[in-house]
């Protein structure tokens, strides 16, 4: 699996986010400012909600466009078994209990929590800072990945790296 498409499939999907959150503050900013929505008394709020909406799109625009200079600078190296599993990895996960159920996860430096096709694959794109992604870092291929999330645990075994 190529992981510069992936990448660059992760800037595709940032760019388009961004589109549609610039496109989002837009409209509520016009809302916001526009002279109908004029408050008239203390009850008339939706220019000032529009405004609090358009300023929380705003932030949005600028974490996205964090992330997409984050995966811009980013250089995915190839997998180095001394090291272990580190950002930029393609690993593949399985499901202790159930070796039928198997992730493909892609390790990147921010604005992951998106799934990409790669061919007829899912792959599962991670951040940093996600649970999974600490837990998987410094890992080898054959041991075995927990995750505690809520009341539930989940055990993986790190099938593959690449």
């Amino acid at each position: 699996m190529d992981k510069l498409l992936l990448q660059q499939q992760v800037l595709d999907r940032l760019a388009e986010d961004l589109r549609q959150v610039v496109q989002a503050a837009r409209a509520a900013h016009e809302t916001a400012t526009h002279e109908e929505n004029i408050a008239e008394n203390k009850y008339d709020t939706l220019g000032l909600e529009a405004a609090y909406l358009a300023t929380g799109q705003a932030r949005r625009a600028e974490a996205i466009r964090q992330a997409m200079l984050s995966w811009r600078r980013f250089r995915p190296q190839p997998y180095d078994a001394g090291k272990g599993v580190q950002l930029g990895a393609l690993v593949c996960l399985v499901d202790v209990e159930d070796a039928r159920q198997q992730r493909l996860l892609f390790l990147g430096p921010a604005g992951g929590s998106m799934t990409l096709l790669c061919g007829e694959q899912r792959v599962q794109v991670i951040s940093s800072d996600a649970p999974l992604c600490k837990a998987v870092l410094g890992k080898f291929e054959g041991d075995e990945v927990s995750l505690q999330i809520a009341a539930l645990r989940q055990h993986f075994e790190l099938l593959w790296v690449q």
